[in-house]
């Protein structure tokens, strides 16, 4: 195993049996998960399941009622200002000093903890898109930028693990566009590994590596985000021509359901791993093939798995 086997290895947190008991209500059940660095890693679930209250155990927020967490390698509880020092967390909307510029408000919030030099301001700016607008009141900002000025507050401690809790959370779809791109820039170019809860699953799917889904404060399913779609027949859209003789060989196929056929469109199910092959004999059969996608999402695949799921 090379070196980069071995950092893509590492499990950067890990929890064990985590649990949080609010009265008779568990809010975390004996969470185990574990996140790898460089990982997206999504923690999903809906509104209620236990996400906060997990991300506030993690950063020592909440105190837990049983388990463990590990942290670098080392057990949180044991080694906070050590650990802590290397993570940064938002949990909540960042506030800012609304009448001061955006380089003011980092120099300030920044000076709390060391002494920042203004290159270093300057380059977290960049790096989140606001470098432009460094000497703006912050007053004058969309929710979206003050969202990714306060990535840009986090980011001057240089975390190697950054933890978001709903980051898209009261965006416009610009502004959720523009946080979903700093997130991948953070992962790819800086190679940090972020760590993010969210119940936007089609937001989710754009970003995340690894993910882990959670319901009534316990663990469903976890692993990389592909694999997980994979364990399913998936749905496809595929536009076609002509309509009936490309329904009438995929009906021929063992792997392949059609569902509806209408207007030169085919909504289809194949079994994992078929897609590809499906295209290649739709071709070779003079059959012209002019799109085809997948129709099942993330949010989709969430519903099936928490289908039935009984109360704590």
């Amino acid at each position: 195993m090379n070196a980069m086997e071995n950092l893509s290895n590492e499990i950067v947190l890990r929890t064990k049996g985590l649990s949080k008991r609010f009265g008779k209500r568990w809010a975390v059940k004996g969470l185990n998960i574990e996140v790898h660095r460089g990982d997206v890693f999504s923690f999903l679930g809906p509104n209620g399941a236990g996400k906060s209250t997990a991300i506030r155990m993690i950063l020592t927020l909440l105190r837990p009622t049983a388990g463990s967490i590990e942290i670098f390698g080392m057990d949180l509880r044991k080694n906070r200002s050590a650990i802590l020092s290397r993570v940064c967390g938002i949990v909540e909307k960042p506030d800012f000093y609304l009448y001061l510029s955006a380089y003011k408000n980092l120099e300030i919030l920044g000076s709390m903890t060391r002494s920042v030099r203004r290159e270093e301001i300057m380059e977290v700016l960049d790096l989140v898109g606001l470098k432009l607008r460094a000497f703006e009141k912050v007053k004058a900002f969309s929710h979206g930028m003050k969202q990714r000025l306060g990535i840009a507050q986090a980011l001057l401690t240089k975390p190697e693990l950054i933890i978001l809790d709903e980051p898209t959370t009261g965006l416009d779809p610009q502004g959720m566009k523009e946080v979903r791109g700093l997130i991948k820039k953070l992962a790819s170019e800086k190679e940090m590994t972020i760590f993010l809860s969210s119940h936007l699953l089609s937001e989710v799917e754009m970003v995340a590596t690894r993910m882990a889904v959670i319901n009534r404060g316990e663990l469903i399913a976890q692993g990389p985000v592909s694999e997980l779609l994979d364990r399913e027949p998936m749905e496809y859209f595929v536009q076609v021509s002509p309509l009936d003789s490309a329904v009438k060989l995929i009906g021929t196929l063992p792997w392949a359901e059609v569902l509806s056929a209408e207007n030169g469109k085919i909504e289809l199910r194949l079994e994992s791993g078929h897609s590809s092959e499906l295209n290649t004999i739709l071709v070779t059969n003079h059959i012209e093939v002019t799109s085809f996608y997948p129709h099942r999402t993330l949010e989709d695949f969430f519903l099936k798995i928490t289908e039935g799921t009984s109360e704590i």
